[in-house]
């Protein structure tokens, strides 16, 4: 696979696994598995989903420096699916969900960055910049 096609590839699986993410947290909260307490949803919506929606935009764009901070974010989420995987049936598909869609963002936004990277200068060239 060529660099340029790995890249869009690569981008085009971290955007939509953020936004499944997203998604698959709000119908969680909401939904699926509501906590026992009503009272706790809208906190737990803020706490869990407002991160996962602070790099969308970088990261529709295709902005490297927030593909790579938010790859570290990602691992937060990956910790949270494994934390619930040894609850009930349902909760279970739920947190195995969350695992793999915290894990196809880390590997895919790694890979984007280093996939768009610019290539090393030759000795004697100025070095490109790209924004």
């Amino acid at each position: 696979m060529a660099e340029p096609t790995a890249a869009r590839v690569c981008h085009a699986l971290m955007a939509g696994s953020v936004l499944a993410l997203a998604l698959l947290l709000t119908l969680w909260l909401t939904l699926l598995a509501p906590p026992a307490n009503p009272s706790m949803t809208a906190p737990a919506l803020l706490v869990l989903v407002l991160p996962v929606l602070v790099p969308v935009r970088g990261l529709l764009h295709g902005r490297r420096y927030t593909a790579a901070w938010s790859s570290l974010l990602s691992v937060f989420y990956f910790s949270y699916g494994i934390a619930f995987l040894p609850d009930a049936p349902p909760v279970r598909w739920l947190a195995l969900a969350c695992t793999g869609l915290a894990l196809v963002w880390f590997a895919t936004s790694v890979l984007y960055v280093r996939f768009t990277r610019l290539p090393k200068p030759s000795p004697g060239q100025p070095a490109e910049r790209r924004e």
